[in-house]
């Protein structure tokens, strides 16, 4: 393998945590590359909402940084506009996953989430099975996820967080920091009544062309050297889907009975279902269809598998 081929894989498609030890601040720093690419591969999108998903996809992997958890976190965004669907995942594994619907004849070079009629946002982190939580992050005239996602963060946790987002064809990226909340009543930045403030100007200096063009050791360096950075482990992420033919079941099991027999006598007596996301189809005639019909229930495929 070439010198390249391995910068290549330790840069893109990996979550860094790191520590800057001076500031008393924590940071998580996503780059995706490959992963992304086979998302907006699967649909033709046009340039502004290619990179307003690319950057909703960045932040829930970003999202998954400094927290536990089983099962999927995902950020959903609805809408009566132009852009009807956002939905962007990364699982507890690191498999990383999203899809945009839209109305072509609707939509503006740049997309502006906050202007959207009836717009909502949504966090959900969890297990369909063993039980989610789902935050509303509010819109209120943001036109960007970074600035909604972090009045979230002041509003829920009241922990500040500054969150920077940038998506090409190439690479989705994204940079989170916060404070470190106080053990004892003490932290590093109790003690430099500066650092936030400092470490936010810091921020600031960098732009979209920076952080897509810049491999995640070298940025952090560039910017927080004197803050004394501390990187942890990697993370690695991958394009991977959660769809299979147990939870496509379980969404024909929700239809229920009448309805799986009209869509079979309308569609020749075949059932086919294509997934949004990975496009692996699931195919059903009558005899497989009875034997779903008659099956356990099973918790049904999201919304977004059609």
């Amino acid at each position: 393998m070439t010198d390249s081929l391995v910068e290549t894989f330790v840069s893109d498609d990996v979550l860094h945590r790191f520590m800057l030890e001076k500031a008393g601040v924590r940071g998580v720093l996503v780059r995706l590359g490959h992963s992304w690419q086979e998302i907006a591969s699967r649909v033709e999108y046009p340039e502004g909402l290619r990179s307003t998903l690319g950057q909703a996809v960045a932040a829930s992997a970003l999202l998954t940084g400094n927290i536990k958890f089983e099962g999927t976190l995902s950020l959903e965004f609805k809408s009566q506009g132009a852009v009807r669907l956002l939905f962007a995942e990364t699982t507890d594994q690191g498999r990383v996953r999203g899809l945009a619907r839209f109305d072509p004849d609707a939509l503006s070079h740049i997309v502006d989430l906050g202007t959207l009629d009836e717009a909502m946002l949504a966090i959900t982190v969890g297990h369909a099975e063993k039980g989610r939580y789902q935050g509303v992050v509010t819109l209120d005239g943001t036109s960007s996820i970074s600035e909604a996602l972090e009045g979230y963060f002041d509003r829920s946790e009241q922990l500040p967080a500054r969150i920077l987002l940038a998506a090409d064809g190439d690479h989705a990226v994204g940079l989170m920091l916060q404070p470190v909340p106080g053990e004892g009543g003490h932290s590093a930045a109790d003690a430099d009544d500066d650092a936030w403030a400092r470490v936010g100007h810091l921020t600031e200096t960098l732009g979209a062309r920076e952080m897509l063009a810049t491999r995640p050791e070298e940025l952090l360096y560039r910017l927080y050297h004197e803050e004394q950075v501390r990187l942890y482990d990697p993370r690695p992420l991958a394009f991977g889907c959660t769809c299979s033919r147990e939870r496509v079941e379980g969404m024909l099991r929700a239809l229920g009975r009448d309805e799986v027999h009209a869509t079979l006598d309308d569609r020749n007596g075949e059932i086919e279902v294509i997934c949004e996301f990975c496009a692996t189809r699931y195919t059903f005639d009558r005899v497989d269809a009875e034997q779903v019909l008659a099956g356990p229930d099973t918790p049904p495929a999201p919304s977004t598998l059609q």
